[in-house]
């Protein structure tokens, strides 16, 4: 299974950062060894100062496909769930004032916390879905699917023309306003719609 991640798909979360908008999917993997299940502890590496949390929905594929038209990207796709896509904030700025991938400030160990997964069917626009972050009961990232740059099959289709997407694969597709760094100790809980989906404890 792959982690492909897109940066900058919510136009305020691009602002914070002072990054320019783009003007279409900036896409980036991460390996499944970044993958975290079951409300593990993310243990915080010793070679990065800053690491900053990143609340996304995140869509699993449910059969393989290539060249997808976006008419019939929804038939790709039937669950759900909630991530964090951990960033490297030092690393990622290093890379970017070099012209360098992303690779290490985003794939590292653990750098993928994910919930379980939940129907479709269970939302009746797949435009308008809420979801959130808090840390230490404190709500630090809110949004919504309406206010994606790019929606979830749009994202779906565009992959596809460079990247056969499998069964399993997973999609983060991208953060709201609010990120900032976590620290040792923190307790992060990521929602969906109200219901909490994600637990991870920072040590």
């Amino acid at each position: 299974m792959k982690i492909i991640g897109i940066g900058r798909n919510y136009s305020a979360h691009t602002k914070e950062l002072n990054n320019p908008q783009p003007s279409e999917p900036i896409v980036f993997m991460k390996p499944d060894t970044a993958l975290l299940k079951n409300n593990e502890a993310f243990y915080f590496p010793s070679f990065t100062e800053v690491i900053d949390h990143e609340i996304e929905l995140v869509v699993k594929i449910s059969k393989e496909g290539k060249y997808i038209q976006e008419k019939f990207a929804h038939k790709y796709y039937d669950e759900i769930g909630i991530g964090i896509d951990f960033t490297a904030r030092d690393l990622q700025q290093k890379a970017k004032e070099q012209g360098l991938p992303w690779t290490l400030a985003k794939g590292f160990n653990g750098s993928a916390p994910v919930s379980e997964f939940v129907s479709i069917k269970d939302f009746p626009d797949m435009k308008n879905i809420s979801f959130s972050l808090s840390i230490n009961g404190e709500l630090r990232q809110q949004g919504n699917s309406a206010d994606m740059v790019f929606n979830i099959d749009y994202l779906i289709a565009y992959v596809s023309q460079f990247i056969t997407l499998k069964k399993g694969d997973l999609i983060y597709t991208g953060t709201p306003k609010g990120v900032g760094a976590i620290a040792v100790g923190d307790v992060l809980e990521g929602f969906l719609e109200n219901k909490k989906m994600l637990t991870c404890e920072i040590r």
